[in-house]
């Protein structure tokens, strides 16, 4: 069984985009957010979105800062009060955590420039033990979850 899906980050008012491998967790919290759902207990980003809301602070943004040998690595913004907070999360828990919130997310433009080029470069290469019945095309696309035009630095929101 494959436990990672692939999600297309687009970029808003532009034609690029490019794809993110996430684990099925991260994939799973972001469909059920975008669709709505609930569930009875809170999972890994319910609680973590609960304890930044807790601890007075708020996710100001998302950013996919860079992208060596085929590993994205991004960063979640937080604001509380006039301090801002930069905290290094893998690019499918920032991504996670920006959709429960409903925060912005923004590519650094050479993340988006390398990533644009040739998904296979990109992707790790999928067990070989692969079943056929297994669907490792399932694309999650996140291009909708917008307010991206008030970020500071960023380059490009996506």
């Amino acid at each position: 069984m494959v436990d990672m899906q692939i999600i297309e980050l687009s970029e808003v008012g532009g034609t690029r985009s490019f794809p993110i491998v996430i684990g099925m967790t991260e994939a799973c919290a972001i469909e059920r957010r975008r669709k709505g759902c609930s569930v009875e207990r809170p999972q890994t980003h319910d609680l973590l979105t609960t304890i930044i809301d807790d601890l007075g602070a708020t996710v100001d943004r998302v950013e996919i800062v860079s992208l060596k040998e085929g590993t994205f690595f991004a960063k979640i913004v937080l604001r509380r009060g006039p301090k801002e907070i930069e905290i290094d999360a893998r690019p499918s828990d920032a991504i996670a955590i920006a959709v429960a919130c409903n925060a912005p997310m923004f590519a650094a433009e050479e993340v988006i420039a390398a990533a644009s080029a040739s998904p296979t470069e990109l992707m790790p290469p999928l067990a070989e033990d692969m079943d056929d019945d297994d669907d490792a095309d399932d694309v999650f696309d996140a291009d909708d979850a917008d307010g991206a035009d008030d970020a500071d630095d960023a380059d490009d929101a996506v």
